[in-house]
């Protein structure tokens, strides 16, 4: 049987181009009922147009689905989900996928730039969640995917602002994916590569050409959906190609905690970056054990 989000309700921001647009048309076709945010402004953060999510809806309902526009900022994350609930009565999956871009190297870049691009990708899907989470702790029921990017994971020249917030993303789901598992609330962050206004600032038209947004949107419906079992894990997706990425950690070396000097932090460097016999920790928990293993605790 195909895979159904029959009386769901799922929000998606930024949905009124590219990624979020393919998100939302997606989920309508499946029979979600869907929440389309976008304030309509640049890629830069500038200006507004509500008549940008207005058109995503129409697209929805034309093909025989259900959906609202909502034109508030991601900022006013408590407004968006308040929309879902006026209007469909619950939320049960948050998209955070708005975004913007003011790129500039480091040494240039200004606090406007900083500022705003933290309130749209970091504060905004905070606050979008945060409304969200105690509807669906109620429920017993929930699922998020975070939107990082390769920036994020790796970082980028002239987006120390855009990687920040986009590594934290993750960091946000993770602790989600922890506090809402006993409560049926899964959340994953997914590294898309692909066509958008944003991506169309650094790729040529014929690289975009490869990287269509619906190449991206099955996974994060997949992850969406009752019977995903996965939370808090990170994805990189982009032209027909999706993995998943995890922690790896060197043996490391000991040192006695009593004290110990930079000269043996030197001499001990080799085995600190030896990946040869790797480990996969996957909680704070692991890095406890790490620590405690420790061989000079017990002189």
């Amino acid at each position: 049987m195909a895979l159904s989000f029959e009386n769901r309700v799922v929000v998606v921001t930024g949905a009124g181009n590219g990624l979020g647009r393919s998100h939302a048309l997606l989920f309508g076709s499946l029979g979600a009922n869907v929440v389309v945010n976008d304030l309509g402004g640049s890629g830069a953060g500038e200006g507004s147009d509500a008549s940008v999510a207005d058109g995503v809806v129409a697209e929805i309902k034309a093909s025989g689905g259900d959906a609202v526009a909502n034109p508030d900022s991601v900022t006013d994350g408590d407004k968006i989900i308040q929309c879902a609930l006026d209007n469909f009565g619950r939320v049960d999956v948050v998209i955070n996928n708005a975004g913007i871009l003011r790129d500039k190297s480091f040494h240039k870049m200004t606090d406007e730039d900083w500022d705003l691009v933290y309130q749209v990708h970091l504060q905004g899907a905070f606050k979008v969640s945060r409304a969200a989470f105690p509807h669906m702790r109620d429920q017993g029921y929930g699922r998020f995917v975070m939107t990082t990017s390769a920036a994020g994971i790796y970082g980028n020249f002239g987006q120390a602002n855009y990687s920040a917030c986009k590594l934290a993303l993750h960091g946000l789901s993770q602790t989600i994916a922890v506090e809402g598992r006993s409560k049926g609330i899964h959340s994953n962050t997914i590294a898309p590569i692909a066509a958008s206004r944003m991506m169309g600032t650094v790729m040529s038209e014929d690289a975009m050409a490869l990287l269509k947004p619906e190449c991206v949107s099955p996974l994060v419906a997949w992850l969406s959906h009752e019977s995903c079992e996965s939370t808090g894990d990170l994805f990189e997706v982009g032209a027909g190609w999706m993995s998943r990425l995890r922690w790896q950690r060197s043996q490391g070396a000991y040192f006695n905690p009593a004290g110990f000097s930079v000269d043996e932090v030197a001499d001990a460097w080799d085995n600190v970056n030896d990946f040869d016999n790797p480990v996969y920790p996957d909680s704070i928990g692991y890095t406890f054990k790490s620590l405690q293993a420790n061989p000079h605790l017990a002189d």
